[in-house]
C-alpha cells in the first residue's frame, strides 16, 4: 500500500493519544439496550424546577462555558456508573445508574431552563445554535419533554418506567400451557420457522403481551404535550424534529423526499418477495395482488426480510462465503478480531486506537459475573481520548462486521474529542450510525479476499445479484418501516391521531408505505405500535431513515475520492488514504456546526440524497424490473 504524510490534525491527534490515561466518564452512543434499565430514573428534585430567574447573572458565553463544564463534570459520574453496570450487571450497579441518571437528567433539564433566559436575547448565530443544542429533546433524560410541574414530572417518569419495565419483562404464557416466552424467543421463531400456524401464534403471543401497555401510553403522550409546552414546543414531534438545523416542519417533507425516491425500487423488492411468499406459502395467505402478512416475513415486526432469504433466493448455492468458516479456520480470537477492524481504520490513514482501549474494552464475555453483550461503543473519558467498546465477540461474520461498525463509532469520538462537550456528537442524530454503516458497505468479498478470508471473489452474476437481493432486504425493506414509526408518533404527538384511533393509524400507514399487513382482525383493544421498543422507550426513529441514505452518499463519495472506477456495490474504501481524509474531515466537525455545512465542506452537498443509493442497487433494480414483468405489482 502506498503511503504518504498523514493530515497535519491526523499527527497531533496521534501524539495526543499517546499521552492519554484515562478516566471512567460518559457513554458516548445511545445505549438501546441501557436505555431499559436507566429509563424513568430521573427524579423531580428542587434542582430541576428551579427558577431560572435565580440563575447566576451572566453573559449567554459565560453561561454556555458553565454549562459546558457541568455537562463534563456530570458525564464522567454518569459514564463511570453506566459502563459498570453494563460490565458488572447487578442489583447495585442498577442503582449507582438510577442515581446517576438522576442527577444527570436534572442537570439538563436545569441548564434547558436556564438557556430560556436568553431567548428573547441579540445572539450571533453561533450562540443561537448552542443554546438550541442545550434545548434539545435528544439531551433531555430519554428524549422526554418533562413537564416543570415537580408532580406531573414524577408522574411522567414513573409512567415510562412502567412502559420499559413492562416490555422488557414480558413473557408471553399461551393458555393451558406451562411454558412461557419472551421477545428472544418468539422472534426466534417468526425468523426460522416456516410452519405458519406456529409463526401467526409468536407473533400474536407478543402483541398480546404489549396491549396493556396501551393506557400508560396514552398517558405518557399527555403529559409529553404539557412538557413540551414548557419548553416552547408545539408538541414533542416538533421538540425531536428540531434537532435537525431546519424547520421542524421541514423534516417531514425532507423524509418524503427522499422515501419518494427509493420508493420504485422498494416497490418492485416487495413484488418479487410477495410472489415467491405466495408460490411457498399459498395465495390463500399471501395474495399475489395485495400487502404481504407480517408474520411471514421473519422479522417480529417486519422491518427487516433478510430472515427470509432461504426463501427469497434467486440462485441459490451460488454465494460461496463462508467467512464464520473462515475466522473459526483461523483460530480469530476477540482481539484478532478487533484488530483486524483498527487495521482497517488505519489503511485509511486514521491512527492506531490508544492504548487504553485494548487496557479497558470489554471484547469477550466475561465467566465469572453478568454482563451486557450488546455490541456498544463508548467515549469514557473525551479529555483523555478514553474510547471503548463492550461487545462480547465470538468468530462470527455478523459480529466481524459489527466490530467494524462499532470502531466506526469509535473513531467518530476520537475526531471530535476536541471540541466542547455539546459538540462532541453526530453532525445530526443520523451521522453516527450513518458513518459506521458506511463502513460496513466496504465488507466486499474483495476485501474479505484482502484480509485472507476468502481465496477467490465470486464474479457471476448470479452472484451478484443474490448477494444484493440479501442487502436490499435488510437495507431497502427498513425504509418505510422506519418511516411509519415516527410518522405514527408524529400524528399521535400532534393530536391529528388520537388515542381511540392509534391501532387504526397504526396500520393504515404500514399498509399505504409498506405494504404490509396484520395477519390477523386487530381493534382499539390492541396496541401494536408499542410492540416495538422504541415506542414505549420514547426513542425518536427518523435518525434511522435518514442514516440508511447517508451511509450510500458517503461510501460514494469516499469512493469517488479513492479514484475508484468499477460499480459501487464492488468498492472498498479499504487502503485508501484519500478516502481516509474524506472521513475524518466529515467526523472531525462533530456537531460544531449546522450538519448542512459538514456535509458541503465535506462532499459538495447540503442534503441527503437517495441516488447513491439508486446507484448501489442498480444491478438488482434491473434484475428485478425482469423477473416482475408479467406479475401486478403494487397493492
Amino acid at each position: 500500500m502506498r503511503r504518504r504524510t498523514k493530515p497535519l490534525e491526523v499527527r497531533d491527534f496521534q501524539r495526543k493519544t499517546r499521552r492519554s490515561r484515562g478516566l471512567l466518564g460518559w457513554p458516548g452512543a445511545c445505549l438501546t439496550a441501557i436505555a431499559a434499565l436507566t429509563a424513568g430514573f430521573v427524579a423531580a428534585g428542587p434542582a430541576a424546577t428551579e427558577n431560572p430567574e435565580s440563575a447566576p447573572k451572566e453573559t449567554v458565553d459565560e453561561f454556555l462555558a458553565r454549562a459546558n463544564a457541568a455537562f463534563d463534570d456530570s458525564d464522567l459520574e454518569h459514564g463511570a456508573a453506566v459502563w459498570t453496570n453494563v460490565t458488572y450487571l447487578t442489583d447495585e450497579t442498577n442503582l449507582l445508574v438510577a442515581r446517576a441518571s438522576a442527577r444527570d437528567g436534572e442537570l439538563r433539564l436545569r441548564m434547558a431552563e436556564q438557556a430560556g433566559r436568553f431567548r428573547d436575547a441579540e445572539l450571533s448565530p453561533r450562540q443561537r445554535r448552542d443554546l438550541s443544542l442545550i434545548n434539545r429533546a435528544e439531551y433531555m433524560p430519554e428524549r422526554m419533554a418533562l413537564p416543570k410541574d415537580p408532580d406531573l414530572r414524577k408522574e411522567m417518569t414513573a409512567t415510562q418506567r412502567r412502559l420499559v419495565t413492562e416490555y422488557g419483562s414480558g413473557r408471553y404464557c399461551p393458555s393451558g400451557q406451562d411454558s412461557c416466552r419472551g421477545l428472544g424467543e418468539l422472534s426466534a421463531v417468526i425468523m426460522n420457522s416456516r410452519d405458519p400456524e406456529a409463526l401467526l401464534d409468536a407473533w400474536q403471543g407478543w402483541r398480546t403481551v404489549i396491549g396493556p401497555m396501551r393506557d400508560d401510553y396514552r398517558r405518557f403522550v399527555e403529559l409529553s404535550q404539557l412538557g413540551a409546552g414548557d419548553f416552547g414546543y408545539a408538541d414533542l414531534g416538533e421538540m425531536w424534529r428540531d434537532a435537525y438545523d431546519m424547520d421542524p416542519s421541514e423534516l417531514a417533507r425532507e423524509t418524503e423526499r427522499l422515501w419518494d425516491q427509493v420508493r420504485p425500487l422498494y416497490r418492485s423488492l416487495h413484488c418479487y418477495a410477495r410472489s415467491r411468499l405466495a408460490d411457498f406459502y399459498g395465495e390463500e395467505r399471501v395474495p399475489r395482488n395485495g400487502p404481504i402478512p407480517a408474520h411471514l416475513l421473519g422479522n417480529m415486526w417486519a422491518q427487516r426480510w433478510d430472515g427470509i432469504f432461504d426463501l427469497l433466493e434467486p440462485y441459490p448455492g451460488t454465494i460461496d462465503l463462508d467467512v464464520t468458516a473462515a475466522l473459526e479456520a483461523g483460530q480469530y480470537d476477540s482481539i484478532r478480531m478487533a484488530r483486524t477492524a483498527e487495521r482497517f481504520f488505519m489503511s485509511l490513514g486514521l491512527p492506531a486506537l490508544p492504548e487504553t482501549f485494548w487496557e479497558k474494552s470489554m471484547l469477550s464475555r466475561p465467566r465469572d459475573r453478568v454482563v451486557l453483550c450488546q455490541p456498544t461503543s463508548w467515549n469514557i473519558n473525551p479529555a483523555e481520548n478514553d474510547v471503548r467498546i463492550s461487545q462480547c465477540i465470538v468468530p462470527t461474520e455478523k459480529q466481524f462486521v459489527e466490530i467494524h461498525h462499532e470502531l466506526g463509532h469509535i473513531y467518530y469520538f476520537l475526531a471530535y474529542n476536541h471540541l466542547s462537550n455539546i459538540h462532541r456528537g453526530g453532525a445530526n442524530s443520523a451521522f453516527h450510525e450513518g458513518i459506521g454503516d458506511s463502513v460496513n458497505l466496504s465488507l466486499t468479498p474483495g476485501y474479505y479476499q484482502s484480509v485472507g478470508l476468502i481465496e477467490k471473489v465470486p464474479d457471476s452474476n448470479e452472484a451478484t445479484i443474490n448477494g444484493l437481493l440479501k442487502l436490499a432486504l435488510h437495507r431497502i425493506a427498513f425504509l418505510p418501516f422506519a418511516l411509519t414509526v415516527d410518522q405514527w408518533r408524529w400524528g399521535v404527538f400532534s393530536g391529528e391521531i388520537p388515542a381511540d384511533r392509534y391501532n387504526e393509524a397504526w396500520w393504515e400507514l404500514r399498509v399505504r408505505q409498506q405494504g404490509v399487513s396484520p395477519p390477523t382482525a386487530r381493534t382499539e383493544d390492541n396496541f401494536d405500535p408499542g410492540s416495538k421498543y422504541h415506542i414505549p422507550a420514547n426513542m425518536p426513529y427518523a435518525r434511522y431513515f435518514l442514516a440508511r441514505i447517508l451511509q450510500f452518499q458517503l461510501h460514494r463519495a469516499m469512493c469517488e475520492r479513492s479514484g475508484w472506477q468499477g460499480p459501487l456495490h464492488e468498492c472498498s474504501i479499504f487502503g485508501s488514504e484519500a478516502a481516509g481524509e474524506l472521513l475524518w474531515k466529515i467526523m472531525r466537525s462533530g456537531a460544531s456546526q449546522p450538519w448542512q455545512d459538514t456535509l458541503e465542506a465535506a462532499i459538495g452537498t447540503r442534503e441527503f440524497d437517495a441516488s447513491a443509493m439508486l446507484q448501489y442497487f442498480a444491478p438488482l433494480s434491473r434484475w428485478l424490473d425482469s423477473e416482475n414483468q408479467d406479475r401486478q405489482c403494487g397493492w
